[in-house]
């Protein structure tokens, strides 16, 4: 059995078949563009077995017989099943590759939604798990296809970005993963490729739904496009050269804000791509369409799309506030996470679900008992480089650690009592709401809410904060146990916090303490 939707030519070697110069020089000039990229990569091309996909692929053919192309890509089509003849298709697709000799493999993809987009997703996805890191994807989208694109943006009410339509060389992330999207024919006019196809007599298959008019990319090309070709017929052209000049813009644009972006950031508080921060007081010193600019790029960073006007602008919205309303938060669901956006006192932050998440997982306490030590200018030749790692929350994505210096922590506390310490004990505990302490910022204890505003402590990050303290115990004159507790510090993920006592008051004991406790997070 076969299928109508399959142009009923044979099925024959095109190898030696004469060769469409307009589309060979497209391509092999944007091969010679992106030579130093392609170099080494192993390129892929998505062959749907329509007529764009599959002229492409028989161009390949012809240019690696002539010795023009030095390698053949492997073609991958993915069957998701949306069509009744879709296995037809897919078989018809191996056939042809195997009479040319070019490499094939189908995968399966499960669509969830039967919409245009949701199985384009699919499409994507089940080829990204598939091909390599690094390795390139060459994509057959065309002149026509880059018109359509960027109509169908503008209706959406995209920006500059959007509007510049598909990008020819484009990196794709997927968490750790990357690779490139290769599109050498965004010049090439859809006439050319059919009547090259034609030429070929390539047995490609019409998708009855590229022409039915049931999304908005089919209706465009249906009903728009001839209409637009009345005023003026180089309507395609004329798009697609409009698309470039707004590419090379956005390349400004993305400069300008780049480099404010750097002026902005408050590295500190910032795990990438979990959390990000912009200092308010330095973007509100930009001309206001620089910090719509800004906050355009700094939101849509790590995401394939960027954010809708209406974010920004209610982002720019809360960064304008000059009240103390701490509560306020923004939601946006982007393609590969979720975020939401927040203010506390003079910084932004962009924070995702899964970071939000990670910040409500229990604290881990540690009862660490250090190696007996005697306390006397005696000790001065023990090792310094004794490190200690306390965990103190951990997931698959996330970890958080002290890093502790125990034997120069120990040097350092020698003069906090007389005699021969009997035991020390490194503790590490959850900060409680009522527990009052000194930071070296207030002149007597606090605790709760006074304490977390001096500390300048978000209401998200309230619940991630640890004390660290070591408690000496040594012999008393009548034999009896004396403990002595040496608060030392708070830790959060992103900062530290001295304490003041009576055996870490001076500065310099402040700033050895600094350096021989340090709260390192990261990802793992």
């Amino acid at each position: 059995m076969t299928s109508s939707a399959i142009i009923s030519h044979p099925i024959k070697s095109i190898a030696d078949l004469p060769v469409d110069k307009t589309l060979a020089t497209a391509l092999l000039s944007s091969m010679s563009e992106y030579n130093d990229q392609l170099h080494g990569r192993r390129l892929w091309l998505a062959c749907s077995g329509g007529r764009d996909s599959l002229a492409l692929a028989a161009l390949c053919v012809q240019l690696y017989r002539q010795g023009k192309l030095p390698c053949l890509p492997q073609l991958l089509h993915v069957d998701h099943g949306l069509q009744s003849d879709s296995r037809h298709w897919a078989k018809h697709v191996a056939n042809w590759a195997a009479a040319q000799k070019i490499p094939c493999r189908i995968l399966q993809a499960q669509v969830n939604r039967h919409d245009e987009q949701a199985a384009r997703q699919a499409r994507y996805n089940v080829m990204r798990a598939h091909i390599n890191q690094d390795d390139v994807l060459l994509l057959a989208h065309h002149a026509d296809d880059q018109a359509e694109t960027v109509l169908m943006r503008l209706i959406q009410g995209a920006g500059v970005n959007g509007l510049s339509g598909m990008q020819p060389w484009r990196v794709q992330t997927q968490g750790v993963q990357y690779n490139i999207l290769w599109r050498p024919w965004l010049t090439i006019r859809r006439a050319n490729i059919s009547a090259y196809a034609k030429r070929l007599e390539l047995p490609y298959i019409d998708d009855p739904t590229n022409d039915s008019g049931d999304n908005v990319r089919s209706g465009l090309r249906r009903d728009i496009m001839p209409i637009l070709a009345t005023y003026n017929p180089n309507v395609i052209d004329n798009i697609a050269r409009s698309a470039q000049l707004l590419s090379d813009a956005q390349e400004t644009v993305n400069a300008q804000a780049m480099q404010d972006m750097q002026q902005t950031e408050h590295t500190d508080l910032q795990l990438l791509p979990a959390q990000r921060v912009l200092n308010v007081d330095a973007l509100q010193q930009l001309p206001m369409y620089r910090q719509r600019q800004l906050l355009h790029y700094w939101l849509g960073q790590d995401e394939p799309l960027p954010p809708a006007k209406q974010l920004v602008d209610d982002v720019l919205t809360l960064s304008q506030r000059d009240d103390q309303d701490h509560q306020t938060e923004l939601f946006w669901q982007g393609r590969k996470a979720s975020y939401t956006i927040r203010r506390y006192r003079q910084q932004l932050y962009r924070m995702s679900s899964g970071w939000l998440t990670w910040l409500k997982l229990p604290l881990i306490e540690h009862d660490v008992t250090l190696p007996r030590i005697t306390l006397s200018s005696n000790s001065s030749n023990r090792s310094v480089n004794n490190l200690t790692s306390l965990n103190i929350r951990s997931s698959d994505r996330y970890i958080w650690q002290l890093q502790v210096k125990v034997d120069a922590l120990l040097r350092l506390l020698e003069n906090s009592a007389d005699g021969i310490a009997k035991q020390a004990v490194l503790k590490v505990a959850p900060l409680e709401r009522k527990q009052r302490l000194k930071t070296e910022m207030a002149a007597r204890p606090q605790a709760g809410k006074k304490l977390y505003q001096t500390l300048g402590i978000p209401l998200w990050l309230r619940d991630s904060l640890m004390v660290v303290s070591i408690t000496l115990t040594k012999k008393s004159e009548d034999g009896s146990d004396i403990q002595t507790d040496i608060p030392l510090l708070i830790a959060s993920p992103f900062e530290s916090w001295l304490l003041s006592s009576e055996q870490t008051d001076s500065d310099a004991k402040s700033n050895q303490l600094a350096e021989y406790i340090r709260s390192e997070l990261s990802l793992k």
